[in-house]
């Protein structure tokens, strides 16, 4: 096939896909950096129970790990976006290769807690994405029977966030009784579920590592950027001949 078959296609900007370009990256050696967000403020949140958990697998892996606390994270638009913990949250989500997001279901979704961490992070900052490119976990956990409604949710921003999710998830039913009085996860399949998860996450971190702004890059994006600097620079030309006239 030619890129005369393809007529709607500008062949500058669309790229020969690169095998040598997704092989292992020089600087693999790091432990992964993984950032973990939960979605309650309750002395006893189960969310932040599971969230601690799962940062203890992920260290037992190697990976390195932080947990950002929602405590005083202002509703979004209530302050500017340089109020310190809008600052600490989106520099935490810079600084991660992946992140797990643990939430309760509230009402059939994902908690407001957890919703305006989200919302905190935009899709675009100058021409950085804080999220996109990086792996993603979900989780939930469920006050009754077991659910996926806010896994499925997740997964939704996750998408929209620009984030590679992985296929697996957790779901843990009747939290209140998976739990010891010490705040640890008890031996249950649940358990087993939780620790899969966060094996996967790490490999598929060290599998993206180093390509994710490769296999994110769009011909869309690619394209409009052309587009911009012909702009640019036709305007810059149109600046000198009025100049030298």
């Amino acid at each position: 096939m030619t890129m005369q078959d393809l007529p709607h296609i500008d062949a500058g900007v669309l790229e020969t896909l690169s095998l040598e370009r997704l092989g292992l990256p020089g600087d693999a050696r790091h432990p992964p950096r993984i950032l973990i967000l939960y979605g309650s403020l309750r002395p006893q949140s189960f969310s932040r129970k599971l969230a601690l958990e799962a940062e203890r697998i992920l260290r037992r892996f190697g990976a390195e790990t932080r947990v950002f606390d929602p405590h005083e994270l202002p509703l979004l638009d209530s302050v500017p976006a340089s109020h310190p913990k809008v600052q600490e949250l989106r520099a935490l989500s810079l600084w991660s290769e992946g992140q797990v997001w643990v939430s309760p279901e509230r009402h059939g979704a994902v908690t407001g807690v957890f919703k305006n961490q989200i919302d905190w992070l935009p899709l675009e900052d100058g021409s950085v994405r804080p999220t996109q490119g990086r792996t993603l976990a979900v989780m939930q956990v469920c006050g009754g029977s077991q659910s996926f409604n806010v896994v499925n949710t997740l997964r939704l921003l996750g998408r929209w966030m620009r984030m590679l999710t992985i296929p697996n998830q957790s779901s843990v039913a009747k939290a209140w009784q998976e739990f010891d009085d010490a705040g640890r996860m008890k031996p249950s399949p649940f358990y087993d579920r939780v620790v899969d998860v966060m094996e996967e996450l790490f490999k598929f971190t060290l599998l993206v590592r180093g390509r994710s702004d490769y296999l994110v890059d769009r011909y869309s994006e690619r394209k409009g950027a052309a587009e911009a600097r012909a702009l640019a620079a036709s305007a810059h030309v149109v600046d000198v001949e009025k100049a030298s006239a």
